[in-house]
């Protein structure tokens, strides 16, 4: 069995696809715009979740998995958006360490 790298978070970028555009902007207004989208799209998913659990619950929605798959997409959707906004910090934090 042959093990694979991760491949810097492909997945997550064919996810955010619109967030790609972001990178022909100035360093300040990208990563504001970038980071503005990614919270805003990470939302529109939350709300599709709960959505799909309310279908399911009033029983509009009888699909028991795509409710399922709404439910993870959102959670790694959350997961990722965390976790970028932990690295942003932690990269705000080395340039504020750092001796001029």
């Amino acid at each position: 069995m042959e093990i694979q790298g991760i491949q810097n978070g492909i997945g997550m970028a064919k996810a955010f696809p619109d967030m790609q555009k972001s990178a022909s902007l100035g360093p300040a207004e990208g990563a504001g715009k970038f980071f503005s989208e990614l919270v805003s799209k990470v939302n529109d998913i939350q709300i599709q979740s709960d959505k799909s659990i309310q279908g399911l619950a009033s029983g509009q929605n009888k699909n028991l998995h795509e409710v399922m798959i709404a439910v993870e997409k959102a959670g790694i959707s959350f997961q990722f958006m965390s976790q970028v906004r932990n690295k942003a910090l932690e990269a705000y934090q080395e340039v504020m360490r750092m001796q001029v």
